[in-house]
């Protein structure tokens, strides 16, 4: 451990890890804002799932390799080594000449954002003892809150041509951007921070390593792609990879038999890359299962807060940042206020039970939204759900790092990482099937709806009845509504009239059956974290926080 160190020695430490870590997360939502624009240039809109996916799959698997390679050879090795592959792999992004290009260096920078991800956190329990780790940790959970806040509009700004220097920028920008940042961090952390080594093993355990790389990519590939259909880079095949596609069900199948001799040869490995008796720890696995459940839950419905506040309230694309104010302000602000009450008080188990409480509460508020809410309505309720995410989510991290030996740190903190990736990637593909399935049954009686009827006689009414949630999504945007209506200008002037009326209602038909879809999938995410809420109350064991000495680092 690093507690020696002085005190302005760590906080540029931090500050430097802060801005590695503020790279990984805004990469996840700056990209986003550009892909239409990507999409358009390359001509690729049937490859949009692969350049998501791509950096999805990679970070994924990275986060607990990574971890037990940082107890083996030091947190400052592998975060110094991540930083170097973001940047490069960012600088590759930003020129990329072809979709297939891009889809492969995002995966590479996958690779560096999940050795950050998985590093960030632990590097606090290097430097800090438990009651000063509550602190940071708050503030990384702000750091969190500010990259979603920050990335849309930064991606929106750069991908529109704003003029930074005298040079217009470009949606390459949104990955250039990475580049002086990542070079400020890294010099930082090589100058500043020292190398220490808390496992003793050096040994690498490849086969534990194929064997959950395998499980891992199966489980993302299958829950990130399922029910969907996509376009393989080869001969123009497009792939339909329906739920119940021998595809999907195999991956899954895969999935399975990969996990099962993972555990068989992680029980029999020297120093396993994921240690089972971790699981042994009441504490680590109790914080692992409510780090499954919180990503499926928050992460899974958060994703469609945009969708509500765009196309069924009507609010511009380019304000998504603006929309997600509340939520962002209320997680900043309990993140920071949660680090500092375990600071001062050294309990954390009634903050943890607190948050989940009020995410509870928030979720089900979310619930309560329609299609003529208004936006003061959808913001408190934001707010609330935002403080109850900033509570609880940096002290599962806390308790976790203070259950378990030093050695452990790296490793442990990075399979809580891992948990609440994969409750994320399951809770997105789970809650769209719930919203497609929800959609389709608002909408199944669509073919009777005046405008649908209008729009048949002149030929066009396929493409208003056989909707899914991405049609819907693509007619409510402003764009769509905008082509409709221009269409429909070109009518004679005697049934003008009566066909924007219709279409007005239409749209109003849409909004509705999209708002109960989206307002179905916030009630589940209530339920999934009042379970949460239970399972923390009963199960999670709060011990005394731990203070250390210290060690010397090895370099």
């Amino acid at each position: 451990m690093l507690h020696h160190l002085e005190k302005r020695q760590k906080v540029i430490i931090m500050v430097a890890i802060m801005a590695s870590l503020f790279l990984a997360a805004l990469d996840q939502t700056i990209v986003g804002t550009a892909l239409p624009t990507i999409l358009t240039e390359f001509n690729a809109l049937k490859e949009l799932t692969w350049v998501v996916t791509a950096y999805l799959l990679t970070s994924t698997v990275a986060v607990p390799i990574a971890g037990k390679l940082s107890d083996m050879y030091g947190r400052r090795k592998l975060i110094l080594s991540g930083i170097a592959i973001f940047v490069l792999a960012s600088m590759m992004c930003g020129v990329a000449q072809d979709i297939w290009q891009l889809v492969g260096f995002r995966a590479l920078q996958g690779i560096g954002g999940g050795i950050l991800m998985s590093n960030a956190f632990a590097a606090i329990g290097d430097l800090f003892d438990a009651r000063e780790r509550s602190k940071w940790q708050g503030v990384f959970g702000a750091v969190f809150g500010l990259s979603s806040l920050i990335g849309p509009l930064l991606g929106g700004f750069l991908t529109d041509g704003a003029s930074i220097f005298g040079l217009i920028t470009s949606w390459r920008w949104t990955f250039f951007i990475n580049v002086p940042i990542g070079i400020l961090a890294y010099g930082l952390i090589s100058r500043f921070m020292p190398t220490v080594v808390t496992s003793k093993e050096k040994g690498i355990d490849y086969l534990g390593a194929s064997l959950l790389t395998v499980t891992l990519s199966c489980l993302v590939l299958a829950a990130s792609l399922g029910g969907s259909s996509i376009a393989l880079p080869w001969n123009n095949i497009v792939l339909d990879l329906a739920w119940s596609s021998p595809t999907i069900i195999g991956m899954f199948a895969a999935c399975a038999l990969s996990a099962i001799g993972f555990i068989f040869a992680e029980r029999k490995a020297k120093d396993p890359i994921l240690p089972l008796q971790l699981f042994k720890n009441s504490i680590f696995t109790t914080v692992c299962t409510l780090f499954l459940l919180f990503g499926f839950a928050f992460f899974g419905a958060m994703i469609y807060l945009p969708t509500f506040a765009q196309q069924v309230l009507n609010f511009s694309a380019t304000n998504s940042g603006v929309i997600m104010l509340p939520m962002v302000v209320g997680m900043a602000v309990a993140s920071v206020l949660s680090g500092r009450i375990v600071e001062k008080t050294g309990k954390y188990k009634i903050l943890i039970v607190s948050g989940l409480a009020i995410g509870t509460a928030g979720m089900f508020a979310l619930s309560g939204l329609t299609a003529t809410s208004g936006y003061w309505d959808l913001a408190w309720r934001m707010a609330i759900a935002g403080f109850g995410l900033g509570t609880a989510m940096p002290i599962f991290t806390l308790a976790v790092q203070n259950a378990l030996p030093q050695e452990d740190l790296g490793v442990a903190t990075s399979t809580t990482q891992l948990f609440r990736s994969i409750g994320a990637t399951v809770g997105l593909a789970i809650m769209g099937t719930v919203l497609n399935n929800h959609l389709a049954d608002s909408l199944k009686d669509i073919s009777n709806d005046k405008f649908v009827q209008i729009a048949q006689a002149s030929g066009q009414g396929s493409t208003f009845t056989n909707m899914d949630t991405n049609t819907v999504q693509g007619i409510l945007s402003q764009q769509g509504q905008a082509s409709v209506i221009a269409q429909l200008q070109t009518l004679p002037a005697q049934v003008q009239q009566v066909a924007l009326d219709a279409f007005n209602s239409f749209v109003l038909t849409l909004q509705s059956a999209l708002s109960s879809s989206i307002t179905n999938i916030f009630f589940i995410s209530g339920c999934v974290v009042s379970v949460a809420l239970v399972i923390c109350i009963i199960a999670l064991k709060e011990i005394p926080l731990k203070h250390h000495k210290g060690v010397v680092p090895t370099e």
